[in-house]
C-alpha cells in the first residue's frame, strides 16, 4: 500500500490511518518533492509545473519499492489525480486506487460543479502569493474542517508553514488550476472515491461526477466536515477502505459499475 499526501502536507499526515493497515499491508510512505523531508534541491519548477512531474516520480517510487507487485494506492486530494496520471503511464503497477477527497477540477464549468469560480481561485492564489503565512493560517483550518477538533486545524497550519513558500505557491497553482476530468475514463483500475458530506474543497457533486465518469469506481460518502477525513475521521475512513479492499479480486480486477 502506497500512501501519498495532499497539498501543504507530508507523510506524517498518515499518522492515524497508517497503523490501521500496518498488519495487513506493507506500507510505503513518501514526501512529494518540495514537501516535508524531501530533497528541496531536487525541485525543478519546470518539471513540477504540471502534475505529470509528480506522476512520473510516483511511477519511479512504486517501481523501486513495490517488489514487482501491483499496489493499492491511497492518494489524498491532489495526490489522487497524481495517481490517475501515474496509472495512465503504467497501469500494471496499480491494483486499486483509494482516493480520499479527490477532485479532478476545482473550477466550476458548464454542467460541472468544482466548488469554485475561476475568480475564486485567482483570488485565492493572489492572496497566497502576497501573504503565504497569512493565507496558511486562514485557509488551513477551513481545509481541515473538523470544527470539534481545532488542534487538527492548527496541525495543518503548522504543516503549511513548514513548506517552502515559493514551492508551495507553485504547487498551489498547479493543483487548483489543473483539470484532469478527461483523464478519468482512461483508468480501468478499481477505484474507491471517498468523500465527506461537507467538504468546501471537494463538494459531493465532484465525487458523483467522478463515479459517473470512471469505468470501475465505487463512491462512498462519510459523515464528516472537512477535506481531511484520514485525520478528522480516521475510523470511518479506514472502515470504508477496508470494505472496498475486501471486494477486490485476487488479480486486482473487478467489474465496471453500471
Amino acid at each position: 500500500m502506497v500512501l501519498a499526501h495532499g497539498f501543504g502536507c507530508d507523510q506524517t499526515t498518515w499518522r492515524l490511518l497508517a497503523p490501521m493497515f500496518a498488519q495487513t499491508h506493507r506500507l510505503i510512505l513518501f514526501d512529494l518533492v518540495g514537501s516535508g523531508g524531501s530533497d528541496l534541491a531536487s525541485y525543478d519548477p519546470d518539471k513540477y509545473a504540471s502534475l505529470q512531474g509528480y506522476a512520473s516520480d510516483l511511477v519511479e517510487v512504486i517501481s523501486q519499492f513495490s517488489s514487482d507487485m501491483p499496489v493499492v494506492f491511497v492518494g489524498h486530494s491532489v495526490s489522487a489525480m497524481i495517481g490517475v496520471l501515474a496509472d495512465i503511464q503504467a497501469p500494471h503497477l496499480f491494483r486499486a486506487h483509494l482516493m480520499i477527497s479527490p477532485s479532478p477540477c476545482y473550477i466550476d464549468d458548464e454542467g460541472y460543479r468544482g466548488g469554485f469560480t475561476r475568480e475564486d481561485i485567482e483570488s485565492l492564489l493572489n492572496t497566497l502569493d502576497s501573504n503565504y503565512l497569512g493565507w496558511s493560517s486562514t485557509m488551513a483550518p477551513v481545509i481541515m474542517g473538523a470544527p470539534g477538533q481545532p488542534e487538527l486545524g492548527a496541525e495543518l497550519t503548522n504543516s503549511f508553514c513548514r513548506t517552502d513558500p515559493d514551492i508551495a505557491k507553485q504547487f498551489a497553482r498547479t493543483t487548483f488550476l489543473s483539470d484532469h476530468r478527461a483523464d478519468l475514463p482512461h483508468v480501468q483500475t478499481p477505484t474507491l472515491i471517498l468523500q465527506c458530506d461537507e467538504d468546501l474543497i471537494a463538494p459531493v457533486e465532484v465525487g458523483a461526477f467522478m463515479d459517473r465518469t470512471m469505468a470501475c469506481s465505487t463512491l462512498r460518502i462519510i459523515e464528516n466536515v472537512g477535506h481531511c477525513p484520514h485525520l478528522s475521521a480516521p475510523d470511518a475512513c479506514a472502515q470504508a477502505m477496508i470494505e472496498f479492499i475486501a471486494t477486490l479480486e485476487p488479480t486486482g480486477q473487478s467489474s465496471a459499475h453500471d
